[in-house]
């Protein structure tokens, strides 16, 4: 399992893009998606809502569980990934690419949030 370089991961298993225009993408990592099992309903936050770092702000439901989507960092939201809405799987097959969840105009970022090599390290053990 690789978790690429560019992206900033938080303990609670979500990963973060670098911001471009002060716009940064979520989603959960590919160690998440496997713990997770097959994704098959997913409710993310709405267009125009505040989130907060480490706060629950969706829902993802498996074969195996139902379990919180948190936040890494505090914004607002300014898309959900409606493809995943309509084909939870993506979050399975492609967590770094079209699995992403939401976009979220970044208001603040914690210092706690891993590197790509932190997180593997975090991860194994």
């Amino acid at each position: 399992m690789s978790n690429p370089q560019q992206l900033r991961y938080s303990k609670e298993h979500e990963w973060l893009s670098g911001a471009e225009d002060g716009v940064s993408t979520v989603g959960i990592t590919e160690h998440a998606a496997n713990a997770l099992g097959d994704v098959v309903f997913v409710q993310l936050p709405a267009v125009g809502d505040t989130v907060a770092a480490g706060e629950t702000c969706g829902e993802l439901e498996s074969t195996k569980s139902v379990s919180d989507l948190y936040s890494p960092v505090s914004g607002e939201v300014v898309e959900a990934n409606q493809d995943v809405v309509e084909d939870p799987s993506l979050v399975n097959s492609a967590p770094f690419e079209g699995g992403w969840l939401f976009k979220v105009r970044v208001a603040e970022e914690p210092g706690d949030l891993l590197s790509s090599d932190e997180y593997t390290a975090f991860t194994a053990g």
